[in-house]
């Protein structure tokens, strides 16, 4: 692709070393959340897919439907009722009435899967949870600032994405 290098290397040189480090320990996390998923899933002993879904339902603020969990994963209507059905199968989720709209179904998270995942990820969690512990008062409070900037850049740029991806143009 044009104007992208292939090499890791910075899309644009950051104004100073330490900010330049910053945002390649950044892509770094960013890297490794796609695999830590992975390895999530395969230690629950699901599809990375399934995985994802489950994500997507605890961490969201509304609740999700079929359709909902499907955009959000980028896949079909026909595929995102599969993933569904094979969810509430294995004992992960559940469909609930929509708070809100009674012709729409919620889907739910069991605390079966909640228990599951958590004791997955908690080896993991408790060694994040020891290097937020060595942070100071002061870098806990820039870290925080931080992350949650990113966060609403990563959120405008979802935002912005379009609904259909465009098909790739052929030379």
């Amino acid at each position: 692709m044009e104007g992208v290098p292939s090499t890791g290397a910075p899309l644009e040189p950051s104004a100073t070393p330490a900010t330049s480090e910053a945002a390649r320990a950044l892509r770094e996390v960013l890297r490794v959340a796609g695999d830590t998923r992975s390895a999530l899933a395969r230690r629950l002993g699901i599809g990375a897919t399934d995985a994802a879904a489950i994500d997507h339902l605890v961490s969201s603020a509304e609740p999700l439907g079929p359709v909902e969990l499907g955009n959000r994963l980028g896949i079909r209507s026909a595929s995102a009722t599969t993933l569904v059905d094979r969810l509430v199968q294995a004992g992960h989720v559940e469909r609930t009435p929509h708070p809100h709209d009674r012709r729409r179904l919620s889907l739910q998270v069991t605390e079966h899967a909640v228990t599951e995942v958590l004791a997955a990820l908690r080896p993991m969690l408790t060694g994040v949870e020891r290097a937020v512990a060595r942070l100071t008062p002061e870098q806990a409070e820039a870290t925080t600032v931080f992350l949650r900037e990113v966060a609403e850049v990563m959120r405008d740029y979802i935002a912005t994405a379009p609904d259909d991806p465009t098909p790739p143009r052929r030379p």
